[in-house]
């Protein structure tokens, strides 16, 4: 597995990472170490947890994971705040009181003393984000949390982040956790080029669309049984009847076209898209048994040509809306993509 520097930062990360929330929910205790130490054998290194994924109890999971093998220095613990963790305003946000109370949870739960990588789950419009970053750069100093990330924030809420802590001599953020896959590719109109300017590393969720990616769901026959659809056709970004569009069933064509002829899985295809893109530092595998995760950890070996990189990319294109995209690029013949590429072919 490749290692990667997570941005412009020192922290090297694998460029595959665990994510934890399934842990406690849809994957027991036995099951989630089962995972930890088959992600861990073969040479990951980022695991990526939440404090609200199951109420807790997947920090407390990978926490007891740690204790039983005695040590963590083979390892990147990264974990999240912001979402609440109990009932009325007291608990969850991004001021000052609560960040403290949650990075010190974490810490509870996990069994460590530092967290590696702590990030914002969300934006918080309701405290002023000068209290929120100068509360992370309070705990960065504290030794408590080693480097600040967001996640699930717009172009405008990253810059001003980045702006504030250069402003202040805060710590900036070192990294952003966004939905990125082959049907959700938004973050490229801004985020994307972004992080490449400011030198962000990317951490997508969701690389697998929800499960569209793997195959599995059908054209015209709404998904039943034990998959994440079939328990909640309506669930989140990933819901049936938002996803079932002929762009969606051109793009699983094109990736099962490319499996077939690679004797490989649809996963490892749409993976290895996200794994390639520019700016990508690390894709979050977010798998219900270990079966799942050992064919997700096939696309470490698995490294698509450009022709194929340009079918998939074409067939999951959304488009380029008139304004103001369109017009830039006809009328001032700027493409943020060009310059990048050249950047990441010296690199």
């Amino acid at each position: 597995m490749q290692q990667r520097r997570l941005g412009d930062s020192g922290l090297v990360v694998s460029s595959l990472a665990l994510g934890t929330m399934t842990f406690g929910a849809e994957t027991d205790e036995e099951g989630a170490h089962a995972q930890l130490d088959r992600f861990v054998e073969a040479g990951g290194t980022l695991i990526d947890t939440a404090d609200v994924y199951s109420r807790g109890a997947s920090e407390t999971i990978v926490g007891r994971w740690l204790q039983r093998r005695g040590r963590t220095d083979d390892v990147v613990l990264a974990t999240k705040g912001r979402f609440p963790m109990g009932d009325g305003p007291l608990h969850q946000g991004a001021g000052r009181r609560y960040l403290h109370r949650a990075v010190e949870a974490s810490l509870r739960r996990l069994g460590v003393d530092a967290i590696d990588l702590y990030q914002l789950h969300g934006w918080d419009p309701t405290v002023p984000l000068e209290e929120t970053f100068s509360t992370l750069d309070d705990l960065v100093r504290a030794g408590t949390v080693r480097h600040v990330g967001v996640s699930n924030y717009t172009g405008w809420q990253l810059q001003k982040a980045l702006r504030l802590a250069d402003q202040h001599g805060w710590t900036a953020p070192i990294s952003l956790q966004p939905q990125y896959n082959l049907l959700a590719r938004e973050i490229e109109w801004e985020l994307l080029p972004q992080c490449l300017e400011e030198g962000v590393g990317v951490l997508p969720w969701g690389p697998l669309g929800g499960g569209w990616l793997t195959g599995k769901y059908r054209r015209d026959q709404r998904p039943t049984g034990a998959t994440r659809l079939g328990e909640d056709p309506g669930r989140g970004v990933e819901a049936y009847d938002r996803r079932n569009t002929e762009r969606t069933w051109d793009v699983l064509d094109a990736v099962e076209a490319i499996a077939d002829e690679r004797g490989c899985s649809m996963a490892q295809v749409a993976l290895a898209w996200v794994h390639q893109r520019p700016g990508v530092t690390s894709v979050i595998l977010g798998a219900r048994t270990s079966g799942q995760l050992e064919d997700n950890l096939g696309v470490a070996d698995l490294v698509l040509g450009d022709e194929e990189l340009d079918l998939l990319s074409v067939r999951s294109s959304p488009g380029v809306p008139d304004y103001p995209y369109g017009m830039i690029a006809d009328h001032c013949g700027v493409d943020v993509w060009d310059r990048h590429r050249t950047r990441i072919a010296e690199d």
